[in-house]
Protein backbone atom coordinates (compact mmCIF):
# COMPACT_ATOMS: atom_id res chain seq x y z
CA UNK A 1 0.00 0.00 0.00
CA UNK A 2 1.57 3.22 -0.99
CA UNK A 3 -0.92 5.22 1.69
CA UNK A 4 -2.47 3.93 4.78
CA UNK A 5 -6.03 4.21 5.35
CA UNK A 6 -7.35 6.73 7.37
CA UNK A 7 -9.19 4.41 9.91
CA UNK A 8 -6.63 2.13 9.82
CA UNK A 9 -4.04 4.58 10.99
CA UNK A 10 -6.55 5.89 13.80
CA UNK A 11 -7.10 1.72 14.33
CA UNK A 12 -2.64 0.98 14.73
CA UNK A 13 -2.58 4.74 17.28
CA UNK A 14 -5.15 3.06 19.76
CA UNK A 15 -3.73 -0.52 19.40
CA UNK A 16 -0.53 1.09 20.35
CA UNK A 17 -1.78 3.27 23.37
CA UNK A 18 -3.60 0.26 24.75
CA UNK A 19 -0.97 -2.29 24.32
CA UNK A 20 -1.54 -3.71 21.25
CA UNK A 21 -3.58 -6.55 23.19
CA UNK A 22 -7.36 -6.62 23.33
CA UNK A 23 -8.09 -5.91 27.23
CA UNK A 24 -11.54 -6.09 29.87
CA UNK A 25 -11.91 -3.31 32.51
CA UNK A 26 -13.21 -6.37 34.26
CA UNK A 27 -9.92 -8.38 33.79
CA UNK A 28 -11.16 -10.50 37.12
CA UNK A 29 -13.73 -11.95 35.53
CA UNK A 30 -11.91 -13.15 32.01
CA UNK A 31 -9.70 -15.52 33.82
CA UNK A 32 -8.07 -17.48 30.72
CA UNK A 33 -7.35 -13.92 28.70
CA UNK A 34 -5.61 -12.56 32.45
CA UNK A 35 -3.53 -15.70 33.10
CA UNK A 36 -3.20 -19.64 31.89
CA UNK A 37 -2.66 -20.38 35.69
CA UNK A 38 -6.21 -19.37 36.61
CA UNK A 39 -7.42 -22.46 34.58
CA UNK A 40 -8.96 -24.88 36.54
CA UNK A 41 -8.61 -22.34 39.59
CA UNK A 42 -12.22 -22.24 41.33
CA UNK A 43 -14.33 -24.59 43.33
CA UNK A 44 -16.26 -26.55 41.31
CA UNK A 45 -17.25 -29.25 38.43
CA UNK A 46 -16.78 -26.84 35.41
CA UNK A 47 -16.76 -23.12 35.21
CA UNK A 48 -18.32 -20.93 31.93
CA UNK A 49 -17.21 -17.44 31.19
CA UNK A 50 -18.50 -14.77 28.66
CA UNK A 51 -17.37 -11.29 28.12
CA UNK A 52 -18.34 -8.48 25.85
CA UNK A 53 -17.02 -4.71 25.47
CA UNK A 54 -17.05 -2.02 23.34
CA UNK A 55 -14.63 0.81 23.63
CA UNK A 56 -15.45 4.22 22.63
CA UNK A 57 -18.48 3.73 20.53
CA UNK A 58 -18.51 7.78 19.60
CA UNK A 59 -15.57 7.27 17.37
CA UNK A 60 -17.05 4.67 14.88
CA UNK A 61 -17.41 1.80 16.99
CA UNK A 62 -13.58 1.93 18.02
CA UNK A 63 -12.82 -1.78 19.46
CA UNK A 64 -15.26 -4.50 20.06
CA UNK A 65 -13.83 -7.48 22.07
CA UNK A 66 -16.11 -10.54 22.89
CA UNK A 67 -14.62 -14.18 24.74
CA UNK A 68 -16.56 -17.42 25.55
CA UNK A 69 -14.14 -20.17 27.73
CA UNK A 70 -14.85 -23.16 29.23
CA UNK A 71 -12.51 -24.76 32.48
CA UNK A 72 -12.44 -28.41 34.10
CA UNK A 73 -10.56 -30.07 36.63
CA UNK A 74 -9.05 -33.40 35.21
CA UNK A 75 -7.95 -37.03 36.65
CA UNK A 76 -9.17 -35.26 40.22
CA UNK A 77 -9.54 -38.74 41.76
CA UNK A 78 -5.43 -39.70 40.90
CA UNK A 79 -4.20 -36.41 42.53
CA UNK A 80 -3.02 -35.42 46.13
CA UNK A 81 -5.65 -34.06 47.91
CA UNK A 82 -5.29 -30.39 47.56
CA UNK A 83 -3.98 -30.32 43.91
CA UNK A 84 -5.57 -29.73 40.91
CA UNK A 85 -4.88 -29.98 37.50
CA UNK A 86 -7.09 -27.72 34.76
CA UNK A 87 -7.65 -27.61 31.54
CA UNK A 88 -9.70 -24.90 29.41
CA UNK A 89 -10.41 -23.55 26.15
CA UNK A 90 -10.99 -20.30 25.20
CA UNK A 91 -12.56 -18.42 22.03
CA UNK A 92 -12.00 -14.81 21.46
CA UNK A 93 -13.20 -12.05 18.65
CA UNK A 94 -12.04 -8.25 18.83
CA UNK A 95 -13.23 -6.10 15.79
CA UNK A 96 -11.58 -2.68 15.32
CA UNK A 97 -12.18 0.07 13.27
CA UNK A 98 -15.83 -0.96 12.51
CA UNK A 99 -14.68 -4.14 12.12
CA UNK A 100 -11.91 -3.29 9.48
CA UNK A 101 -9.95 -5.48 11.41
CA UNK A 102 -11.56 -8.96 12.72
CA UNK A 103 -9.23 -11.00 15.01
CA UNK A 104 -10.17 -14.79 16.00
CA UNK A 105 -8.43 -16.11 18.32
CA UNK A 106 -8.48 -20.11 19.34
CA UNK A 107 -6.83 -21.29 22.80
CA UNK A 108 -6.20 -24.21 24.90
CA UNK A 109 -5.01 -23.95 28.03
CA UNK A 110 -3.84 -26.24 31.50
CA UNK A 111 -2.45 -25.26 34.56
CA UNK A 112 -1.25 -27.58 38.01
CA UNK A 113 -2.00 -26.41 40.75
CA UNK A 114 0.00 -27.63 43.72
CA UNK A 115 -1.23 -27.55 47.35
CA UNK A 116 1.51 -26.05 49.74
CA UNK A 117 0.01 -27.53 53.22
CA UNK A 118 -1.94 -30.01 54.56
CA UNK A 119 -5.15 -27.54 55.05
CA UNK A 120 -5.08 -26.81 51.25
CA UNK A 121 -5.32 -23.03 52.26
CA UNK A 122 -2.25 -22.56 50.10
CA UNK A 123 -1.63 -23.03 46.20
CA UNK A 124 1.02 -22.52 43.97
CA UNK A 125 0.50 -22.89 40.39
CA UNK A 126 2.43 -22.87 36.70
CA UNK A 127 0.03 -22.77 33.54
CA UNK A 128 0.82 -22.77 29.65
CA UNK A 129 -1.59 -21.34 26.85
CA UNK A 130 -1.84 -22.27 23.05
CA UNK A 131 -3.43 -20.00 20.71
CA UNK A 132 -4.46 -19.76 17.09
CA UNK A 133 -4.84 -16.63 15.72
CA UNK A 134 -7.09 -15.77 12.30
CA UNK A 135 -6.71 -12.42 11.47
CA UNK A 136 -8.95 -10.60 8.39
CA UNK A 137 -8.56 -7.00 7.41
CA UNK A 138 -11.30 -6.42 5.23
CA UNK A 139 -10.83 -3.54 2.38
CA UNK A 140 -14.47 -3.29 1.30
CA UNK A 141 -15.09 -1.06 4.54
CA UNK A 142 -11.81 0.33 4.09
CA UNK A 143 -11.72 4.76 3.29
CA UNK A 144 -8.66 5.66 1.97
CA UNK A 145 -7.07 9.17 2.23
CA UNK A 146 -7.39 9.73 -2.23
CA UNK A 147 -10.69 9.45 -1.78
CA UNK A 148 -11.66 12.05 0.23
CA UNK A 149 -13.12 15.23 -1.35
CA UNK A 150 -14.85 18.79 -0.23
CA UNK A 151 -18.23 16.11 -0.03
CA UNK A 152 -16.48 13.56 2.03
CA UNK A 153 -15.18 10.01 1.11
CA UNK A 154 -17.01 10.16 -2.12
CA UNK A 155 -14.04 9.73 -4.58
CA UNK A 156 -12.43 6.15 -6.34
CA UNK A 157 -8.74 5.25 -4.55
CA UNK A 158 -5.97 3.83 -6.78
CA UNK A 159 -5.04 1.90 -4.27
CA UNK A 160 -5.15 -2.09 -5.72
CA UNK A 161 -5.51 -5.21 -3.96
CA UNK A 162 -5.41 -8.58 -4.82
CA UNK A 163 -8.52 -9.86 -2.28
CA UNK A 164 -11.22 -8.01 -1.14
CA UNK A 165 -9.58 -9.10 2.47
CA UNK A 166 -6.34 -9.48 3.36
CA UNK A 167 -5.13 -12.02 6.41
CA UNK A 168 -2.40 -13.30 8.54
CA UNK A 169 -2.69 -16.70 10.70
CA UNK A 170 -0.15 -17.55 13.55
CA UNK A 171 0.62 -19.46 16.44
CA UNK A 172 1.05 -18.19 19.66
CA UNK A 173 2.25 -19.16 22.84
CA UNK A 174 1.49 -17.67 26.71
CA UNK A 175 2.32 -19.02 30.65
CA UNK A 176 2.26 -17.57 33.80
CA UNK A 177 2.01 -18.59 37.81
CA UNK A 178 0.30 -17.69 40.55
CA UNK A 179 0.08 -18.23 44.29
CA UNK A 180 -3.17 -18.40 46.18
CA UNK A 181 -3.57 -18.45 49.77
CA UNK A 182 -5.61 -17.82 52.78
CA UNK A 183 -5.01 -17.63 56.78
CA UNK A 184 -8.08 -19.03 57.95
CA UNK A 185 -10.49 -20.94 55.44
CA UNK A 186 -12.50 -17.55 55.04
CA UNK A 187 -10.31 -14.79 53.26
CA UNK A 188 -8.12 -15.24 50.38
CA UNK A 189 -5.05 -13.56 49.10
CA UNK A 190 -3.01 -14.14 45.72
CA UNK A 191 -0.39 -12.74 43.33
CA UNK A 192 0.15 -13.72 39.45
CA UNK A 193 2.52 -12.81 36.87
CA UNK A 194 1.46 -13.96 33.21
CA UNK A 195 3.64 -13.83 29.78
CA UNK A 196 1.96 -13.67 26.23
CA UNK A 197 3.56 -14.25 23.07
CA UNK A 198 6.46 -15.88 24.46
CA UNK A 199 7.17 -17.49 20.54
CA UNK A 200 6.82 -13.17 19.54
CA UNK A 201 4.87 -14.47 16.50
CA UNK A 202 5.15 -12.72 12.88
CA UNK A 203 2.46 -9.94 12.50
CA UNK A 204 2.36 -8.38 9.66
CA UNK A 205 -0.05 -7.67 6.71
CA UNK A 206 2.01 -6.13 3.76
CA UNK A 207 4.57 -9.12 4.42
CA UNK A 208 7.50 -7.44 6.82
CA UNK A 209 9.25 -8.89 10.13
CA UNK A 210 7.24 -6.76 12.64
CA UNK A 211 6.90 -9.26 15.45
CA UNK A 212 4.52 -9.10 18.34
CA UNK A 213 6.23 -7.78 21.69
CA UNK A 214 5.83 -10.07 24.90
CA UNK A 215 3.18 -8.72 27.28
CA UNK A 216 3.92 -9.42 30.72
CA UNK A 217 1.17 -9.28 33.45
CA UNK A 218 1.31 -8.65 37.05
CA UNK A 219 -2.14 -8.91 38.84
CA UNK A 220 -3.06 -9.47 42.51
CA UNK A 221 -6.22 -9.26 45.01
CA UNK A 222 -7.82 -10.69 48.06
CA UNK A 223 -10.93 -10.88 50.00
CA UNK A 224 -11.70 -10.58 53.79
CA UNK A 225 -15.04 -10.72 55.36
CA UNK A 226 -15.68 -7.71 57.47
CA UNK A 227 -18.91 -8.31 59.53
CA UNK A 228 -22.37 -7.63 58.50
CA UNK A 229 -22.74 -10.12 55.58
CA UNK A 230 -20.19 -7.98 53.93
CA UNK A 231 -17.23 -9.00 51.95
CA UNK A 232 -14.61 -6.68 50.97
CA UNK A 233 -12.95 -7.65 47.35
CA UNK A 234 -10.00 -5.72 45.79
CA UNK A 235 -7.59 -6.47 42.93
CA UNK A 236 -4.88 -4.75 40.54
CA UNK A 237 -3.10 -5.29 37.44
CA UNK A 238 0.01 -3.84 35.91
CA UNK A 239 0.73 -5.03 32.05
CA UNK A 240 3.41 -3.61 29.42
CA UNK A 241 3.86 -4.03 26.01
CA UNK A 242 6.16 -2.59 23.72
CA UNK A 243 6.44 1.32 24.91
CA UNK A 244 2.71 1.10 26.48
CA UNK A 245 1.87 -0.14 30.02
CA UNK A 246 -1.87 0.20 32.05
CA UNK A 247 -2.34 0.02 35.35
CA UNK A 248 -6.22 -0.79 37.37
CA UNK A 249 -6.98 -1.01 40.78
CA UNK A 250 -9.67 -0.93 43.38
CA UNK A 251 -12.35 -2.85 44.86
CA UNK A 252 -15.93 -3.59 45.32
CA UNK A 253 -17.98 -4.68 48.76
CA UNK A 254 -19.92 -7.62 48.42
CA UNK A 255 -23.56 -7.89 50.21
CA UNK A 256 -25.03 -11.16 51.17
CA UNK A 257 -28.65 -10.62 50.41
CA UNK A 258 -29.91 -14.19 51.73
CA UNK A 259 -27.44 -15.49 54.23
CA UNK A 260 -26.93 -19.09 52.73
CA UNK A 261 -23.28 -19.63 52.03
CA UNK A 262 -24.48 -22.82 49.82
CA UNK A 263 -26.68 -20.74 47.69
CA UNK A 264 -25.56 -17.20 48.01
CA UNK A 265 -27.35 -14.33 46.78
CA UNK A 266 -24.73 -11.80 46.67
CA UNK A 267 -24.84 -8.15 45.54
CA UNK A 268 -21.41 -6.38 44.33
CA UNK A 269 -20.89 -2.54 44.11
CA UNK A 270 -17.36 -0.67 44.08
CA UNK A 271 -15.42 1.08 41.09
CA UNK A 272 -12.02 0.22 39.50
CA UNK A 273 -9.64 3.04 38.02
CA UNK A 274 -7.21 2.51 35.22
CA UNK A 275 -4.70 5.49 36.16
CA UNK A 276 -4.60 8.53 33.84
CA UNK A 277 -7.75 7.19 31.81
CA UNK A 278 -10.83 6.18 33.39
CA UNK A 279 -13.14 5.63 36.35
CA UNK A 280 -15.13 1.88 36.21
CA UNK A 281 -17.67 1.53 38.40
CA UNK A 282 -19.01 -1.54 38.87
CA UNK A 283 -22.33 -3.44 39.96
CA UNK A 284 -22.47 -6.94 40.24
CA UNK A 285 -24.94 -10.48 41.05
CA UNK A 286 -24.34 -13.60 41.71
CA UNK A 287 -26.92 -16.11 42.18
CA UNK A 288 -27.20 -19.98 42.03
CA UNK A 289 -23.67 -20.55 40.66
CA UNK A 290 -24.07 -17.12 38.19
CA UNK A 291 -22.16 -14.03 38.60
CA UNK A 292 -23.55 -11.06 36.73
CA UNK A 293 -21.22 -8.22 35.98
CA UNK A 294 -21.62 -4.81 34.28
CA UNK A 295 -19.22 -1.40 34.41
CA UNK A 296 -18.77 1.17 32.19
CA UNK A 297 -15.81 3.34 31.69
CA UNK A 298 -15.95 6.82 32.35
CA UNK A 299 -12.90 8.85 30.48
CA UNK A 300 -10.69 11.08 32.05
CA UNK A 301 -7.99 11.29 29.91
CA UNK A 302 -7.34 13.59 26.41
CA UNK A 303 -9.31 11.66 24.29
CA UNK A 304 -12.62 12.80 26.82
CA UNK A 305 -13.45 14.99 24.19
CA UNK A 306 -13.42 12.90 21.25
CA UNK A 307 -15.05 10.20 23.35
CA UNK A 308 -17.41 12.72 25.11
CA UNK A 309 -16.27 11.28 28.50
CA UNK A 310 -17.76 7.45 27.20
CA UNK A 311 -15.06 4.87 27.59
CA UNK A 312 -16.52 1.96 27.44
CA UNK A 313 -19.27 -0.81 28.29
CA UNK A 314 -18.85 -4.25 29.72
CA UNK A 315 -20.71 -6.71 30.64
CA UNK A 316 -19.44 -10.22 32.36
CA UNK A 317 -20.88 -13.70 33.05
CA UNK A 318 -19.48 -16.45 34.84
CA UNK A 319 -21.31 -19.65 36.10
CA UNK A 320 -19.38 -22.33 38.52
CA UNK A 321 -21.24 -25.90 38.90
CA UNK A 322 -20.72 -26.79 42.22
CA UNK A 323 -20.35 -30.34 43.42
CA UNK A 324 -23.87 -31.61 45.03
CA UNK A 325 -22.31 -32.97 48.02
CA UNK A 326 -23.81 -29.95 50.64
CA UNK A 327 -21.27 -31.50 53.58
CA UNK A 328 -17.91 -30.74 51.03
CA UNK A 329 -15.00 -28.67 52.24
CA UNK A 330 -15.09 -25.43 50.22
CA UNK A 331 -12.43 -24.18 48.83
CA UNK A 332 -10.93 -20.69 48.71
CA UNK A 333 -10.60 -19.62 45.49
CA UNK A 334 -9.54 -16.03 43.85
CA UNK A 335 -13.14 -14.31 42.70
CA UNK A 336 -11.80 -10.37 41.84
Amino acid sequence: MKRLLIAYLFLLFCTQSWAQDPHFSQFFSSPLTLNPAYTGKFDGNFRLAANYRSQWPTINNAFRTSTASVDFPVLSKRLPEFDTWGVGILMLNDQSGNKILNNNFLAISTAYHKGLDENGFHTLTIGFQGSFAAKRLDISRADFEDELTALGFTGVTSEVFNNQQVAINYFDLNTGIMYSGSTNGYNNFYFGASLYHLNRPKESFQGGNFTLNPRLTLHGGGYVPVGNGKTLHASFIHQRQGGASETVLGGAMAFDINGDETNPINLYTGMWYRVNDAFIPYLGLEVGGFRFGFSYDLNNSSLNTASNTRGGTEISLIYIRRPADPGRRRLKCPSF
